[in-house]
């Protein structure tokens, strides 16, 4: 296999390079460098982190440190990271950085990549000769006992956590914890480009794991005012293009785990003109500002079609693929006519130059300004390498600013896309200005509420009440944002929405956590399907049950306990708290539009103006596009013209339905939310003791929380009994369990 232009094998010996490295380091990573020299310095093991944002060059610091600190002494090193790809990327740079002045002591070193993929070793190969082990999470979580050889007699060993974030998931700590107990010292290293200061109860974890906490850190603004990175300017447009209405459990589990689009999707989203033609459009808009540009285009006959589109135009494009022969097309194009197109781009000669994949990492580009994501990622590590092709910074040789320009789909099942965004979350530090955050956050409310926008539109989806709702409180308050890493290694990012309807409920949820996982006995790092949705639907009945509108997400909760399961943290929350939701309420526009009473035409430029001129286009950026902020219009003017159809809303009557007694109470509750809310505090009320204690109606088991807990019928609806208050008692699971039995 191969990464940039180096040939990465999966074990071997490297030999030193004669003369001396050409590639000097920049003031931020010799300080790093220093830091961990002081650290090394004491008799004692260590652990501590290091932490440089995305482009400060994490990877080539800590291989080239340990290259003298370590190999060059005879040490082992343990590199652990939860992807192939950063396992290559590893071990390209320790194999890039190997030159005589930086090993003078040795004559080589035995290396390993080990991992599940069929391109790396198995951890039964490790030897006790090999010196350097680049080894996946999983694949020696589930080994450990293949380290004992390895670890027998040594006296120190340097253990690395790449994307050092995750350190604190049970794997991690189990590995950690496994190689302290056998060697005297180890010096744990952690590396990752998440700033820690705005999630607390992370940072509480991390320090439990780096108990020598940072051993140094510098900002993106930092490396922003020294040039070396590009400052990142986020844009993103809608394509009104919507996909995946038939996708199957397989297709979607091709995109969420592996990243990869089933093959007709991705042809009808390479093939579709308007998106292509937005894209091209695009660029040409804003030619100037965007300068030489990489497309990262979803497959081959994508890059050939946008390609062709952008010479149409006037703009000077080519594209690159990988040498073999593509399946559909019959197209290949040699390494060497790859490198060809590469030396035109970096003269200039080229505009725009369009990719499949392989310009993620390796090829040196530093003159590009702009990265268009023309094809979507659940990837947070390929969003990272792709935004990174940008950030060189001018005194790197790149650009002053860079441009990330995002095309975003509506998608008919919900996909957890990355938002490029999000690569930043919790590092506000490189806006200016309060209202660079506001708009920042008010993209990736968009982003997150184009499924609701859409579904408003879609005239086969009944959405009256969530019309009925006064639109400022369909505004998120903040939200909840992560990522987690699936069991083979992919690293998602989610960001769960919180509104005023459910904002009381999460926060109850996320105190429960730890009642919740030790009810279920729920103690592995991935928990079966079975018992995830179990969980749920026990953090539904618990916390989220009664009428709220907007609701709760039943995927949100699946992936905040997948979240724990790992870290056995909640997530941090980000509050929306600068963004003025009254700016953003089309109520009060839909009021003046009445109180005015505008005829059509004048309506027509009112709207426009306030969509133009709207407070740095805050509506905008709410709404992405125009045709969704039309339509929430409509809707308010009509609530005020025929306030009776909404009133109706509030008060239906379900008379022509059976009676929802005879129903369970999650079903009534999809009928009247608010009839088993009351339903289900009424049992707990009653199961409630003088000493404040909910007590189990059998057992007589205490607690004070709700989670151990479960509401059910005393005669079961099969033998005639009623979902009333006087047939519903309150049990603890393991009585509600045998009563099932029976």
């Amino acid at each position: 296999m191969s990464s940039g232009n180096l040939e990465i094998k999966s074990s071997g010996i490297v030999y030193p390079k004669k003369g001396t490295n050409t590639r000097r380091p920049y003031d931020h990573q010799l300080e790093a460098m220093k830091a961990l020299d002081a650290l090394e310095s004491r008799d004692s093991p260590y652990s501590s982190l290091v932490v440089l944002p995305t482009g400060g060059g994490k990877t080539y610091t800590a291989s080239t440190w340990l290259l003298k600190n370590a190999l060059d002494r005879k040490k082992k090193v343990l590199w652990l990271a939860h992807r192939q790809m950063l396992l290559d990327q590893a071990a390209e740079s320790f194999q890039s950085y190997s030159y005589k002045d930086i090993i003078p002591h040795i004559s080589s070193y035995r290396f390993k990549i080990v991992s599940g993929s069929s391109n790396h070793c198995r951890a039964i190969e490790i030897k006790a000769e090999d010196q350097l082990l680049i080894v996946s999470k999983d694949s020696i979580g589930r080994n450990l006992s293949k380290l004992d050889n390895w670890l027998k007699g040594e006296e120190e060993v340097f253990l690395v956590v790449d994307e050092a974030h995750h350190s604190t998931a049970r794997t991690y700590r189990k590995v950690i914890d496994y190689v302290k107990q056998r060697v005297p010292k180890v010096n744990l290293i952690g590396l990752t480009a998440t700033p820690f200061r705005t999630a607390e109860d992370e940072q509480g974890l991390l320090s439990k794991v780096f108990t020598d906490d940072i051993a140094y850190q510098i900002g993106l603004k930092d490396l922003i005012n020294k040039q070396i990175l590009s400052k990142p300017v986020f844009e993103a447009y809608h394509t009104d293009e919507t996909y995946g209405e038939e996708l199957g459990l397989d297709a979607w589990d091709s995109i969420e785990h592996l990243d990869v689009l089933p093959e007709d999707i991705a042809s009808q989203m390479a093939k579709s003109s308007l998106r292509n033609k937005l894209i091209v459009e695009t660029y040409v808009k804003k030619k100037d500002v965007y300068g030489q540009t990489l497309v990262f285009a979803i497959n081959i006959v994508h890059a050939i079609q946008l390609s062709a589109l952008f010479n149409k135009a006037g703009i000077k494009a080519d594209f690159i693929i990988s040498n073999i022969k593509d399946s559909v097309t019959g197209a290949t194009i040699s390494r060497e006519e790859n490198e060809r197109k590469l030396e035109a781009y970096k003269r200039g000669e080229l505009q725009v130059l369009i990719n499949v994949n392989i310009l993620t990492e390796g090829v040196d580009l530093p003159q590009t300004r702009t990265v268009f994501l023309a094809r979507p990622t659940v990837s947070t590590i390929l969003m990272t390498q792709m935004v990174g092709r940008a950030l060189r910074g001018e005194a790197a040789g790149g650009t002053q600013t860079a441009y990330i320009v995002s095309f975003i789909d509506e998608w008919a099942e919900h996909i957890a896309w990355v938002n490029p965004e999000s690569l930043f979350n919790g590092n506000n530090e490189f806006d200016d200005t309060v209202n660079d955050q506001i708009q920042r956050d008010l993209r990736v409310i968009n982003i997150a509420k184009v499924e609701e926008f859409a579904s408003v539109l879609n005239e086969a989806v009944d959405t009256l009440a969530l019309e009925s709702v006064d639109f400022e409180k369909r505004i998120p308050v903040g939200m909840y944002t992560f990522n987690y890493l699936e069991e083979n290694g992919m690293d998602l990012s989610y960001q769960v929405m919180v509104y005023d309807s459910t904002q009381q409920a999460y926060e109850e949820l996320m105190q429960s956590l730890p009642k919740l996982f030790q009810e279920y006995q729920a103690d592995e790092e991935y928990l079966p399907v079975e018992l995830l949705n179990q969980m749920e639907r026990k953090c539904r009945d618990t916390f989220f049950y009664g009428d709220m509108i907007p609701s709760y997400e039943k995927r949100d909760l699946i992936n905040i306990l997948k979240y724990y399961a790992q870290y056995e943290s909640a997530p941090p929350f980000y509050t929306f708290e600068e963004i003025d939701r009254n700016k953003l309420d089309i109520k009060k526009i839909a009021q003046y539009i009445w109180d005015e009473d505008m005829g059509e035409r004048k309506r027509k430029e009112y709207v426009d103006q306030i969509w133009d001129d709207n407070d740095d286009n805050l509506l905008r950026l709410f709404f992405g596009k125009k045709l969704y902020f039309l339509k929430q219009l409509d809707i308010e003017r009509t609530k005020i013209a025929y306030p009776e159809i909404y009133e109706d809303e509030q008060n239906v009557q379900y008379s022509h339905l059976q009676n929802l007694d005879t129903l369970p109470l999650y079903e009534i509750g999809k009928i009247d939310p608010d009839k088993e809310k009351e339903l289900r505090d009424q049992a707990f009320q009653k199961a409630l003791g003088p000493d404040g204690l909910y007590h189990c109606q059998v057992c007589g088991k205490k607690d004070s929380s709700r989670i151990p807990f479960q509401v059910d019928h005393i005669v079961p609806l099969n033998k005639g009994g009623k979902s009333v208050q006087e047939n519903l008692q309150v049990l603890c699971r393991k009585c509600n369990g045998k009563k099932s039995d029976t």
